[in-house]
């Protein structure tokens, strides 16, 4: 069984590891497709400030139901399933407030758990989600991005009468965007790189702006009958980019944050009070992924550009020194661990 992962920051590990049995509401499953992540680059560089070492990495993966332990009712050997990576208390306030993304005793695989870069992994059943078997892995894998989209749109509450700004056309850009788009919402994507802004309107962007050279504030000033975007989302995780979109934002607008930079940055409080502005942080997902792979099993959402490289576990490191030195190259690179 390979596993990878990070032993200390940038000391990357592929090696054998031992196959798990599957305890009472647990399963075992078979990993075929998983997705490398910005935050497998952090926890790979130190950043990533919710690690502990060692770690394998991974917490966007489908694969293969192989065994089912003791009161498992509802997965069988064989099922095709995706894992949702957060695994909450459910007692704690958070949780019964719907919110188990944010649980007191929240961990994550791939960060706070051992995650989904191997051959097998044993997860709570609960968090084992069955897939149509028509559904392709590569695809699958997609899922937990996707939600994550779909979280920040939740908590901004987007809808068809939007217009939503993406700073950012990076992997998370693009799932913003491609939801955004499946809402019925106007998109305006925002990046200083031309190649990523060209992708961006091929996932459906009705406007890019070129960051450094466009006027952003001035080129999103019209929307709304000029009162600018109703929704904006830092899907870059430049702390600085706050304060512009608490200006550009139309009154009553709602602006949703990901990134998870620890660097102040200065707003003003009068621009968000006279203009009654929301401002949301967005993490992981709150049970969503069951919505998203419906979606992806409607074809409602059609992702499939997202994967431009895939890899074989076996070359991991070349994998990660791609999406390292190349980022240009990728959106989702993703590891194969299955034929």
């Amino acid at each position: 069984m390979v596993s990878i992962s990070v032993q200390q920051p940038h000391h990357l590990l592929l090696q054998e590891d031992r196959i798990s049995t599957p305890g009472p509401g647990e399963v075992l499953v078979e990993v075929h497709r998983a997705g490398i992540c910005g935050s497998d680059m952090h926890i790979l560089h130190g950043t990533n400030p919710f690690a502990r070492y060692p770690r394998v990495l991974g917490h966007e993966m489908s694969g293969t139901v192989a065994a089912v332990g003791p009161d498992v009712t509802g997965l069988a050997d064989g099922d095709r399933v995706v894992i949702d990576p957060v695994v909450a208390c459910g007692q704690c306030y958070p949780c019964r407030a719907g919110r188990p993304n944010v649980c007191a005793k929240l961990e994550v695989f791939g960060v706070h758990r051992d995650g989904g870069f191997r051959d097998s992994l044993v997860v709570p059943a609960a968090n084992a989600l069955k897939i149509s078997p028509m559904l392709d892995f590569g695809l699958a894998a997609l899922a937990e991005p996707l939600s994550v989209a779909a979280n920040v749109l939740s908590r901004t509450g987007c809808s068809d009468q939007d217009v939503v700004l993406i700073y950012g056309a990076g992997t998370v850009g693009v799932t913003v965007l491609q939801v955004a788009k499946l809402f019925g919402a106007r998109c305006i994507v925002a990046d200083p790189d031309a190649a990523r802004l060209q992708r961006a309107t091929a996932f459906g962007a009705d406007l890019v702006l070129q960051s450094g050279s466009d006027d952003i504030p001035e080129a999103v000033s019209g929307e709304l009958d000029g009162l600018g975007p109703s929704v904006v989302i830092d899907g870059a995780g430049v702390p600085a980019l706050l304060g512009e979109a608490c200006r550009v934002a139309a009154p009553a607008g709602r602006i949703g944050l990901l990134g998870f930079s620890p660097q102040p940055t200065p707003v003003v409080q009068q621009e968000i009070v006279r203009k009654e502005l929301s401002i949301v942080g967005s993490r992981l997902n709150r049970r969503l992924l069951p919505q998203v792979i419906g979606w992806l099993e409607q074809g409602k959402l059609q992702p499939a550009a997202m994967i431009t490289q895939t890899f074989a576990a076996a070359d991991a490191r070349a994998a990660f020194d791609l999406v390292e030195q190349h980022p240009e190259q990728t959106v989702k690179v993703q590891l194969s661990f299955r034929q």
